[in-house]
Order: structure tokens, then sequence, then C-alpha cells
């Protein structure tokens, strides 16, 4: 028999070849192949074997469901809901660090306020935040996000060096260093990073958005897309204060 699942949190080629490996050492597997673009895996089976044993033969960065059925028109999908429901509450990390970072950048300016130092300062802070969460898991960072960011896929090397660079861009912002250079470097890497989430979007690929690297798993959704608009506007603005 012949079954398809649903593969999360696999960001590039060793993934999938990892993936392949441990279930088809599997008793009862005899083939699998895995789509790394539809985040899906095809299991050739003499008999049945159960969803748990496959997630246990899975190491724990991945996970296994089953593809629902109504995959191809989801207006007949039942539990639609559910699965809105679920992509809600995986980004909810990605929402809670947004609204602390409003929150310090609004103490930080509220007495007396200011708009363009509450922008710079929310500009610095989330560079800094989420260039934190991409060390945690420095390894796996360029090749989850090679697989959306034009220029990382070119040259994996500014994988490598991305985190880096959102750290001395957040710094530049909060000791107020440079700021027309770090604001056009803004518009820049994250124009590039733009343009990969966007064409990602259209096709409808499903991957892992690498916004705060691998350490927690976020789907890539219109929220990445948001979050980058967000700066890339605050940078416009910005500039456009300054002249």
């Amino acid at each position: 028999m012949t079954k398809t699942y649903q593969i999360s949190g696999m960001t590039c080629n060793n993934c999938k070849n990892s993936v392949e490996e441990q279930l088809g050492a599997i008793q009862d597997v005899s083939n699998v192949a895995v789509d790394l673009e539809k985040g899906e895996a095809t299991l050739v089976m003499s008999h049945m074997v159960p969803l748990d044993l496959l997630e246990q033969a899975l190491p724990s960065k991945y996970g296994i469901s089953e593809k629902n059925i109504f995959d191809t028109n989801t207006s007949m999908l039942p539990d639609s809901t559910h699965a809105e429901e679920s992509e809600l509450k995986q980004l909810f990390p990605l929402f809670l660090i947004f609204f602390y970072i409003i929150a310090a950048s609004a103490l930080m300016n509220i007495d007396p306020w200011s708009g363009g130092d509450f922008m710079l300062d929310f500009m610095g802070l989330f560079y800094i935040i989420f260039s934190f969460f991409k060390f945690l898991d420095l390894k796996g960072f360029p090749a989850s996000f090679s697989m959306y960011d034009p220029l990382a896929k070119v040259f994996p090397f500014y994988g490598w060096v991305y985190p880096f660079i959102e750290t001395v861009l957040g710094l530049m912002f909060l000791f107020r260093f440079e700021v027309t250079i770090a604001l056009y470097l803004t518009l820049i890497i994250l124009g590039i990073t733009t343009i990969g989430v966007t064409r990602t979007l259209f096709q409808k690929k499903s991957i892992q958005c690498a916004c705060l690297g691998t350490a927690l798993k976020l789907p890539m959704t219109k929220a990445t897309f948001i979050e980058n608009s967000v700066m890339i506007v605050m940078a416009i603005l910005m500039l456009f204060r300054m002249y």
C-alpha cells in the first residue's frame, strides 16, 4: 500500500535525506519518497504502519501527520477552522515578540514622546532579538534561510553572516551610530528577503520560516511578509524625516 504524509520541520536536502533514511529503516516500509517543497513523504508499505511508530522513528525536530484527503479543495475541509487555529498557535511566539518590542520601544520614548526615536528603537530591538534566536542554531539557520532568500541561495556564505549583520544593525540603531547607513542597509537586505518571501507565498510552498532561526518552528505565512514590510516602511519614513 502507498500513503502520503505531511512532514514539518524540513528545511534543506539534508533534512530530506534524514527523513527518507529514518522512515525507510522501519520494518514493513519498502520505499520512501520525500518532496521537500511540498513537505510530503510518500511511503510504500507492505502493511499499514501506525502513525505513532512513524513519529518515534523521526528526530524530534520533524513532525509527521496524515495528509488530509480534502487538500485539493479547501472549501470541503471540515476542520479548516481548526487548521487556522493551529497556524495561529504556531505563530504565537512571533506575535508575542512583536508585542514586547513595541511595548519596550514605547516605554523608552514615552516621556517625552518621540515617534522617530520610537521607530529607531523598534528597529534596533527587532534586529537584536531576531538575531538572538538565529544564534541559537547558527548551523541550521543558513540552510533554512536559503530556502527562500534569493541572495542566500546564490551565496551560501551570506546565510552564515546574516545573524551577525542583524546584530550590528541593531546596535547601530540603538546607539544612533551611522543611522542613515543602517537605514539603507535595512532597505537592501530586507527588500531582498521580502522578494523571496513573496515568491514563496505565491508558489504556496510549505517551508519553515527562518526569521526566528530554526529553534522555533514557524511556518512561512503572510506574517513573515508583514514583519519585513513594517521594517521597510519604518526605514523609508525615517529617511524622509532626515531629508
